[in-house]
């Protein structure tokens, strides 16, 4: 869990990450380098859950490689249901990393929505949403690892 008191917005107790996979995690269905230990490192703090279209129908080796499973969208109504599960969660507990246009209610959902700007672009809706904007997924980690720059961030 991590535990922090943003100024002007008031606590924040986050139990869950929900990322998005393709243009977060990955590029054109291929894992980021680097990403496997920074994203195991979370894991004992947050548990980690992954929801994607599988856009490039590689997630199997994905999920392999982080040693967890994500959750397929369907097709239709993708960012419906990318939010809904960020609810059945407990919206409050969650912290959201993505950067397509189905991943925008997702972070307007979550109690902390993070853009990750990424070599696919990234949805102006969704970086409307979020509440911070960085520009690569090794940045959304450092946050949760040193939460005081999320505090910095939003303060008011």
């Amino acid at each position: 869990m991590i535990e922090l008191t943003i100024p002007g917005r008031g606590p924040l107790r986050i139990e869950h990450l929900v990322t998005d996979v393709n243009g977060t995690l990955a590029v054109d269905g291929v894992l980021i380098d680097g990403l496997t230990k920074r994203i195991a490192s979370l894991s004992d703090r947050l548990e980690i859950h992954m929801l994607t279209a599988d856009t490039h129908g590689r997630q199997a080796g994905i999920d392999e490689q982080l040693n967890l499973k994500a959750i397929r969208v369907q097709p239709g109504n993708e960012a419906e249901q990318k939010a809904e599960f960020v609810s059945k969660l407990g919206a409050e507990t969650v912290v959201a990393l993505g950067q397509g246009a189905n991943d925008a209610a997702m972070l307007k959902t979550a109690a902390l929505g993070i853009c990750v700007m990424s070599q696919e672009g990234v949805a102006v809706e969704t970086l409307l949403s979020a509440d911070i904007l960085v520009p690569d997924i090794f940045s959304a980690i450092d946050l949760l690892d040193k939460p005081v720059r999320i505090v910095a961030s939003l303060r008011k």
